[in-house]
C-alpha cells in the first residue's frame, strides 16, 4: 500500500487534493506521519487565504507524488494553531520528519510558494535532523 493512500485514509475529506486537517488528526497525520508535508493555516473568512487557495490548490496538484498538501481552519482548531504559534492567516508551514522545518506568513506571490515547496522538498530532512525533537507528552498547568 502506497503512503499517500495511507494519509489519504486518516483524514475525513479531502477537496482538489487538499487534505482537510483538524486537531483530531494533525499528529498522525502531520507530526508522526513520515512524510514532508505543506500545511495552510487559514480562516474561510479571510480574504488573503482566499486569494491563496487557488494556487495552494493548484501547488497540491503539481506536487501531488512528492508532497502532500493540507490546510486547517484555525477557527475550529485551536490546539494546532496554537501549538505552532500561528497568530495571522494564512500561514504557510513546511514539515519534515514531523518538525516545522520552515514558514511564511501572508498573501505571498504564488512563485514563492512553489519555491519554498521546492527547497523544502530539497532541504527540509537535513534541516529536521538538526531540529530540537518534539515532546509528545506536553502537559498542561
Amino acid at each position: 500500500m502506497n503512503e499517500k493512500s495511507e494519509i489519504e485514509k486518516k483524514t475525513v475529506i479531502e477537496t482538489k487534493g487538499v487534505i482537510e486537517l483538524d486537531d483530531l488528526h494533525w499528529e498522525e497525520i502531520v507530526e508522526k506521519g513520515g512524510k514532508p508535508i505543506v500545511v495552510m493555516f487559514y480562516s474561510p473568512f479571510c480574504p488573503h487565504c482566499m486569494a491563496m487557495m487557488p494556487h495552494f490548490e493548484k501547488y497540491a496538484e503539481e506536487f501531488k507524488d512528492k508532497i502532500p498538501f493540507a490546510r486547517i481552519d484555525v477557527n475550529n482548531n485551536p490546539y494546532s494553531v496554537n501549538r505552532y504559534g500561528v497568530m495571522a492567516t494564512p500561514t504557510f508551514k513546511f514539515f519534515c520528519g514531523g518538525r516545522p522545518v520552515q514558514e511564511i506568513v501572508g498573501e505571498i506571490y504564488p512563485s514563492l510558494l512553489k519555491k519554498i515547496t521546492e527547497d523544502a522538498l530539497q532541504y527540509g530532512s537535513t534541516c529536521a535532523s538538526k531540529s530540537t525533537p518534539i515532546d509528545y507528552n506536553l502537559g498542561y498547568a
